[in-house]
């Protein structure tokens, strides 16, 4: 199984809206692939409630069968469409994918 990890800092600004709107909107839509990719055996994105300066705002935690599945996945149309609304609105994201 490869579990794939991403955190993200969001910009206080971007597209329009606040970083918490964008966070809520990121969140609805990252959950929502699971409709859309077979691949994803799991998910789950969270909303960071803590102040800390260090913290990130958001974290995605996902679990795919293998490799190849993981691979469907990032190629996907739909995820790619995710990618890039993230892409405007995150200043920095840090990951983590290992197989378990």
């Amino acid at each position: 199984m490869l579990k794939h990890i991403v955190m993200w800092k969001l910009k206080e600004q971007a597209e329009g809206n606040t970083n918490i709107k964008n966070a809520l909107f990121m969140k609805e839509m990252l959950e929502t692939l699971k409709n859309s990719i077979p691949e994803i055996g799991m998910i789950e994105v969270g909303i960071n409630i803590n102040s800390s300066a260090v913290a990130y705002d958001v974290v995605l935690y996902s679990e795919f069968k293998n490799e190849e599945a993981f691979k469907i996945y990032q190629d996907h149309p739909e995820h790619l469409k995710v990618a890039e609304f993230v892409g405007k609105i995150n200043e920095g994201r840090v990951v983590v994918d290992y197989l378990d």
